[in-house]
């Protein structure tokens, strides 16, 4: 624990009564992080906190480098989460959002609908439950798809039935980061990038941020550090209860012939034993599609190839015992996920299944992303958005996927949080 920092005990903590911030002494709230989440918090704290100072420190020379870019571009409606779960909530509140912001800016995007195709028999439990959930959610137009509606569709895939999601689609969001960004900067508040924080020290009620180059202080921080959150909320004195394991995904995309067996969006049903969604294909807003993504430990926290590893952030993840408590539960998986990130073979086999026309010569390599996913010591992901709240301070801890849809949201739920302590 560094010299200085105030020490917390507990975990999730909702603030009582008691412990809520003067608006007098409240001037400067400070946001660790430029990704989509981090601007977006901004952008609704300017609206519902208009005479407070916002600044934003981000690491790198421009924001929304890491997650917020590094994915698939879709706009996911709040089908697969836990209905009453956070996600859910701001899941399905946030693609209002999202699209509403990019019509208003001029931003692309296609609300192009997918389909989740259950391969066989042994599926149609779960994609029933898919499909009661997403009522559940308030989805609206979810349909039952049956063998032969399939090709209406997508044409080239192949299952015994499916659901449509019409509410599903794609958009630009180095598009949205830039627009966020300029509203930002328009309205008042401040984004400093190239901004590293190495270290936080409590002075009273407020923080001293330390950074690479110079200090800063704020009355307010919010930790909306994606794939560091868990060490920054270290620095400010948070027990380190969850940890963030870094999992990439890779993805290949389709040739530019064979681009057209793809329409729109092909998911699979996900497997209950498997803890992410699986591989599938996604059409992009700017033309082409993405296959994947598989799910492999990456060597660092941003080694977005093989060949990237930094060996303390490796060290960290397999000296946890989490990780190990998730790989034993997970053995086959992992062992498969590992094949299938070096053999294009299998990875071609694993995309078969939602397309059988589909040949290793239809693809080339791609992008890949690493996902910010929490993990528990019991090696059990976090399926829900994670915050720590505490009188000066708010922790983003787990804001994975569909976190870059949901932003707006998030952020709103955010500024709600830190107004309420205000009021």
């Amino acid at each position: 624990m560094t010299q200085g920092t105030s020490k917390r005990d507990g975990h999730f903590i909702q603030n009582s009564p008691s412990q809520k911030v003067s608006s007098e002494r409240l001037q400067r709230i400070g946001i660790i992080g430029g990704g989509i989440i981090g601007l977006a918090t901004a952008l609704k704290l300017r609206e519902r906190l208009p005479d407070a100072e916002i600044v934003v420190w981000e690491k790198e020379s421009e924001p929304g480098r890491h997650q917020s870019t590094h994915n698939s571009g879709v706009l996911h409606a709040g089908l697969y989460y836990k209905p009453g779960s956070l996600k859910a909530r701001l899941a399905v509140e946030g693609l209002h959002m999202m699209v509403q912001f990019c019509r208003e800016h001029g931003i692309a995007h296609d609300l192009c609908g997918k389909i989740v195709v259950a391969i066989d028999d042994t599926e149609l439990p779960r994609l029933k439950l898919l499909l009661e959930r997403g009522k559940a959610n308030g989805l609206r137009g979810l349909e039952w798809l049956s063998q032969d509606r399939i090709k209406e569709f997508e044409p080239h895939a192949a299952g015994v039935a499916a659901l449509r999601v019409p509410q599903e689609g794609i958009v630009d969001y180095h598009a949205v980061i830039h627009k966020m960004t300029e509203i930002l900067r328009a309205s008042g508040g401040e984004l400093q990038t190239s901004a590293n924080v190495v270290d936080i020290v409590a002075d009273g009620d407020s923080w001293i941020i330390k950074k690479k180059r110079g200090e800063d202080r704020c009355d307010f921080l919010i930790n909306c550090a994606g794939l560091y959150s868990d060490k920054v909320s270290v620095l400010a004195g948070e027990k380190r209860n969850v940890r963030i394991v870094p999992f990439r995904g890779e993805y290949f995309k389709l040739r530019a012939g064979s681009e057209g067996l793809v329409r729109h969006l092909i998911y699979p049903v996900p497997d209950p034993l498997f803890p992410f969604l699986g591989v599938h294909f996604t059409r992009m807003i700017h033309g082409g599609v993405e296959a994947g993504p598989n799910a492999v430990l990456a060597g660092a926290r941003e080694g977005y190839t093989k060949r990237i590893i930094h060996p303390a952030e490796l060290l960290d993840a397999l000296s946890y015992r989490g990780l190990w408590n998730f790989i034993a539960q997970h053995k086959r998986m992992c062992w498969e996920e590992i094949k299938r990130s070096f053999s294009k073979k299998l990875f071609c086999a694993s995309l078969q299944r939602l397309i059988p026309e589909l040949q290793e010569s239809d693809l080339e390599e791609g992008g890949a992303g690493v996902r910010a996913q929490a993990m528990n010591p019991q090696g059990e992901l976090l399926q829900d958005f994670c915050f720590i709240e505490r009188p000066n301070a708010l922790h983003v801890l787990n804001a994975p996927s569909p976190g870059a849809t949901a932003s707006l949201a998030i952020g709103g739920e955010i500024a709600r949080k830190v107004g309420s302590q205000m009021s």
